[in-house]
């Protein structure tokens, strides 16, 4: 006879045996239906109709709903249909960055403001869990990627949204006091790791209309301030005043009722420093600058796009715009030339027929795309927004284009001045006084030189270059240039006379032909 123990632990083996085969069982039960289930789903969001598998999904996570004890927030990379980002999905993924290196476990690196160290992020599809007065929340990275089909070359662009999970019973908690902490605290750090960049519109217009933004940037690094451009101190301490009561005034447009932005022409001839002027602008107060090239804009809708996309404390420029677009003022045509009211009736609906057609047909930015981009209702989209156009030829543009109102500030940057001169000395030579000052004060009264090229001389061209090498470098180059304006100059007195000689000559002829024939 076996022992009793024995008898006892076959049946406990047999039982364990038993259970086992149960739960494996029901394991393979389990997998099976959730298989099913899957094949199911599968085929009606194949087969059945859009419509219908939406209702479904409605109605399931409203069932679920009931069952379900934990609330979703999500955050939008983009607001509205794509036309502006969104200032609360970029701070909370400033906050998660400071807060979600700790805890995340797949993090992106990108270079920090000071380009010495590392900013860690959340990777897509990554999870990490925060705590607010005893609150558990869940972030969660994701991004949504067009299911429908396409013909074009080129993705749909992705959506990628930021997911805050909690318990219900946290609502108020979480809805009123963490997402404003979450908010004020990603704001606070976006302005501490804030890296101003450069940005330009792409030329690319089908890959433009499925990237995620039409503009595309780099770190703005240009290191122009205004204390290092050559120019009258009286006349950089008015630009610098304007432009500090513009960022302080946000209340003073609101009150007259006027978009927060502001206009500035830059003109001159090249080389008198307004790309430089620019960048001392945007250091000066801190402002992304958007280069827009115009002739790699499509029409006035895209001109229209690229405006909402621009971001506030900005600068937006239009470098040389006499260039860029036939901008030079057909209106005046009808200023200039005698002709009766008649014809400059006809000659104004010509041009307003052709504007129309232009602006119709959707080829080409029209004048009135770009005044409508400078001072129209879109315009006051963003606000603390500067534009600025810069042009060799302030003369060829269309006075509507530059009055009062678009451009609200006109500044002639002009040839060097002594002034001008000892700011180039100082930076480039580290003097403030020299003998050969006098020499240079005399020559520059008396011929027109530009900064850069001032500059260019001042530059040591080899390590054994001094000062005094580089100051007669300077002395030889305004030497140069008024022996050749002197040239000019006499070869333009020689044409005048030749020209004044030629026409006397042809009243005579005349004259005498007159007086033979009769």
């Amino acid at each position: 006879m076996l022992p009793a123990t024995m008898i006892g632990g076959g049946v406990m083996a047999k039982k364990q045996r038993q259970g086992s085969s149960a739960l494996t069982g029901m394991w393979a039960n389990m997998g099976s239906t959730i298989a099913t289930f899957m094949f199911v789903w599968a085929i009606i969001r194949q087969y059945c109709p859009s419509v219908l598998s939406r209702s479904f999904e409605k109605y399931t996570h409203r069932l679920m709903g009931y069952f379900y004890p934990y609330i979703r927030v999500s955050f939008h990379e983009f607001r509205g249909d794509r036309l502006r980002s969104s200032e609360a999905y970029a701070a909370v993924e400033a906050y998660l960055s400071a807060n979600s290196s700790k805890n995340a476990k797949r993090l992106k690196a990108e270079m920090g403001k000071d380009t010495s160290s590392l900013t860690l992020s959340m990777d897509e599809y990554e999870r990490v869990t925060d705590e607010f007065e005893g609150a558990k929340v869940w972030w969660v990275s994701t991004k949504i990627v067009s299911q429908s089909r396409s013909m074009s070359y080129y993705p749909e662009p992705e959506k990628r949204i930021y997911t805050i999970t909690f318990h219900k019973k946290h609502r108020e908690l979480i809805t009123k006091s963490y997402l404003e902490h979450v908010l004020s605290k990603g704001k606070e750090i976006r302005v501490r790791n804030r890296q101003r960049k450069l940005y330009t519109n792409t030329y690319d217009h089908k890959l433009s209309s499925h990237k995620q933004t039409m503009w595309s940037h780099i770190v703005f690094e240009h290191p122009a301030t205004f204390e290092s451009m050559a120019m009258e101190p009286e006349k950089k301490r008015e630009i610098v005043e304007d432009l500090l009561t513009f960022s302080k005034s946000k209340d003073f447009y609101a009150k007259i009722g006027k978009a927060w932005k502001r206009g500035y022409l830059l003109y001159g001839p090249p080389g008198t420093g307004k790309s430089t002027m620019i960048a001392a602008m945007a250091n000066l107060l801190n402002y992304d600058v958007y280069d827009l090239e115009l002739t790699a804009v499509k029409d006035n809708t895209e001109l229209r796009k690229l405006l909402i996309e621009t971001t506030s404390k900005s600068i937006i420029i239009i470098e040389d715009i006499d260039c860029s677009l036939d901008l030079t003022g057909q209106r005046k045509k009808i200023k200039t030339e005698k002709s009766s009211d008649d014809e400059n009736e006809k000659l104004r609906k010509e041009i307003a027929k052709k504007e129309a057609k232009e602006e119709g047909s959707g080829g080409k930015v029209t004048l009135s795309g770009l005044l409508n981009f400078i001072d129209g209702l879109w315009s006051a989209s963003g606000g603390e927004r500067l534009i600025v156009f810069t042009t060799n030829y302030v003369e060829k543009l269309d006075p509507a284009l530059i009055r009062r109102g678009r451009m609200d500030k006109h500044i002639e940057l002009s040839y060097c001045s002594f002034e001008g001169f000892k700011v180039l000395a100082k930076n480039y030579l580290d003097l403030e006084m020299h003998p050969m000052f006098d020499a240079v004060q005399r020559l520059i009264g008396e011929t027109k030189i530009t900064p850069a090229d001032v500059a260019e001389s001042l530059m040591p061209k080899s390590l054994l270059d001094d000062a005094e090498t580089c100051l007669s470098n300077l002395i030889q180059a305004l030497e140069e240039a008024k022996e050749k304006a002197a040239k000019k100059k006499d070869e333009d007195v020689k044409e005048i006379v030749t020209t004044v000689e030629d026409a006397v000559q042809t009243k005579v002829d005349e004259e005498i032909e007159k007086t033979t024939v009769n």
